[in-house]
């Protein structure tokens, strides 16, 4: 069983019921999970043509979205990151001494093999357990 679990979380994929549900199988009794969304910041030149209220509007809608994911679910604590989506996820792991990731994949494209999936990246770089479930759909 593990003290601190986080579980990060897409908010466009419908993957979370199933990781946060693993995540309670791996949970002490008196530990803590953390859902985790990263917030990616806008890439480039781009940010030069968007509105900044655009993007704190943007940037509220995800920690709106990340409430409604979690609506219902107990025992989960909801934080909300900017930045590079893996690189995150390894940064929050290590400065919050997390003990296992769990984390959605999807089957991997002919892309995820030149660029790797954010589950892979993950995979490679954590200093902790990591949990991968791979989505059939």
């Amino acid at each position: 069983m593990y003290q601190k679990v986080l579980v990060p979380m897409a908010l466009d994929h419908q993957i979370s019921p199933t990781t946060l549900k693993i995540a309670k199988s791996l949970v002490a009794a008196d530990g803590e999970i953390i859902a985790l969304h990263v917030h990616e910041a806008l890439q480039g030149s781009v940010s030069a043509y968007v509105d900044e209220t655009a993007v704190k509007a943007g940037f509220e809608r995800a920690e709106n979205l990340l409430k409604e994911k979690l609506e219902g679910v107990s025992d989960v604590s909801a934080q909300i990151v900017k930045g590079h989506t893996a690189r995150s996820i390894i940064d929050f792991a290590k400065a919050n001494k997390i003990d296992c990731i769990v984390i959605g994949s999807h089957k991997p494209g002919l892309i995820d093999y030149f660029l790797g999936s954010t589950a892979a990246w993950v995979v490679r770089h954590a200093k902790c357990a990591v949990h991968v479930h791979r989505s059939h759909g």
